[in-house]
């Protein structure tokens, strides 16, 4: 080893080998490609170790990197543990709090929750993380997180905040210009809006008695927010929450009944944290909007 090396080309090494490029890496970092690059070769030579191949497709790790890279990442989820106590170590009420949630409930749910938490927290900034996967509290990716799932994790604090339905659901213009289906199996008859490569819907109507298939579908998208558009713009039959249905202009609830699962609400932080003011306060008061939110769904 020529000397030993800074914690942020470790970094860097750790964001390569997950991530497979230098690009992906950067954006993961919130660095440049260049950068992470000078950070992968300063590596190796403090170290007087090569750790990459390079191809055509990225940088592919070899088995030094590989037996390197599982201490580097307990290491990293280490510091990421100590940054937990230490902002549950935090009593003011200022600073910063992460949110991650659905990009349904992001867009279409939270910003009128968030109107009343921002004027009860003036002083507490907030940064939002509309995602569809599930971002790691234990890695501080973020510090509440609102889940359409139960968390299994441990070391974390959570709470069910209740089940929203889903309900078919057309725009009141596409339902003028092509009638409204009645039965699961008038469906066929009209412009189905689903998903692309995920078989959610087609696994479930299958599992109820409707043989649907991917081909039934005439738009297709896997974005809820994009299907929710396609849905508000009049173009055909699909899936939404029924306190979004309730709440939008010219949306119908249809009456069919397809025995679709209703949406489970979490609402989860990781233990430590529990304990900083400003997040138990935001945890509060999220707990708080979508546990009204929630109720409204069930009129």
């Amino acid at each position: 080893m020529n000397r030993e090396p800074d914690w942020a080309l470790w970094r860097s090494f750790s964001a390569v080998v997950a991530n497979g490029s230098l690009s992906a890496a950067a954006r993961e970092l919130g660095i440049s490609q260049p950068t992470v690059g000078r950070h992968i070769e300063t590596l190796e030579y403090d170290l007087g170790l090569s750790l990459f191949e390079r191809t055509l497709s990225g940088l592919k790790p070899n088995v030094a990197a590989l037996r390197i890279y599982e201490p580097v990442a307990a290491a990293q989820a280490s510091l990421a543990q100590a940054a937990i106590l230490a902002e549950g170590a935090q009593a003011e009420f200022g600073g910063t709090v992460r949110i991650t949630a659905s990009t349904m409930v992001s867009n279409y749910v939270l910003p009128d929750l968030l109107v009343t938490i921002r004027q009860r927290y003036p002083a507490i900034a907030l940064e939002l993380v509309p995602t569809d996967s599930a971002e790691n509290l234990l890695l501080r990716e973020a510090d509440i997180a609102i889940r359409m799932f139960r968390p299994n994790q441990l070391d974390l604090v959570t709470k069910k905040l209740g089940e929203i339905p889903m309900v078919p659901v057309a725009h009141q213009d596409y339902l003028d210009r092509r009638g409204t289906p009645k039965t699961p199996a008038d469906l066929y008859d009209h412009d189905l809006i689903g998903l692309d490569r995920s078989d959610l819907i087609i696994a479930h109507a299958q599992k109820v008695g409707f043989p649907l298939k991917r081909e039934h579908f005439l738009l297709r998208s896997d974005s809820q927010t994009q299907l929710w558009e396609l849905l508000r713009a009049g173009l055909g039959v699909g899936f939404a929450q029924a306190g979004l249905v309730a709440q939008t202009p010219g949306m119908v609830a249809l009456p069919i009944d397809l025995a679709v699962p209703p949406l489970e609400v979490w609402l989860t932080t990781h233990r430590e944290l529990f304990t900083s003011h400003r997040i138990r306060a935001i945890y509060d008061a999220l707990a708080e909007g979508l546990s009204s939110y929630i109720g409204t769904t069930d009129s």
